[in-house]
């Protein structure tokens, strides 16, 4: 972690829209022994509880979902357009089949508390988790959105608290 600095979540000066929409990022959970990331590109960052917070979502296929909800903790690593392969491998392949790590030649590194993320990334968001809820089509008021995205499989949404922002 020497080359990153802490800084404050609203010193933040990118877009957020452009970060997870066009950027993209790494969600990743677990420990230095067993952990495992995924490339998301739907969330954001706001506000909630008088709290910083970033949201994303995971569908419960997938392998990260597993870390997510057994661990409080899990980061958002934020890359430059050079590692835009390494994000297209994790967001594809999964961490039961392939070793992502050794797949894309990312670096991993954790935070002084354990928690893992990439040396590679620009800004790295350290969240924990607030409040976690299944979307549902009863629930989503566009329905032209049901029937784009889903097939009964709907993501699990995340609000977690920004506990640390980590960039060089």
């Amino acid at each position: 972690m020497s080359e990153f600095k802490k800084i404050n979540a609203s010193d933040i000066n990118e877009s957020v829209f452009d970060l997870i929409g066009k950027d993209w990022a790494l969600v990743t959970s677990g420990s230095a022994d067993n952990f495992n990331t995924m490339t998301v590109s739907w969330g954001g960052a706001g506000i909630m509880w008088g709290k910083p917070v970033a949201f994303t979502f995971i569908r419960p296929q997938r392998y990260t979902f597993e870390f997510i909800e057994k661990n409080d903790y899990y980061t958002m690593s934020f890359f430059d357009e050079k590692y835009r392969d390494a994000l297209k491998l994790c967001g594809s392949k999964s961490g039961r089949d392939v070793d992502k790590v050794a797949e894309t030649g990312l670096t991993p590194a954790f935070t002084e508390d354990g928690i893992p993320y990439f040396a590679e990334a620009k800004l790295v968001l350290v969240c924990k988790k607030m409040y976690s809820q299944f979307l549902n089509s009863e629930s989503i008021l566009d329905e032209q959105s049901v029937s784009k995205w889903y097939d009964n499989d709907f993501h699990k949404m995340y609000i977690s608290e920004i506990k640390e922002v980590l960039t060089k």
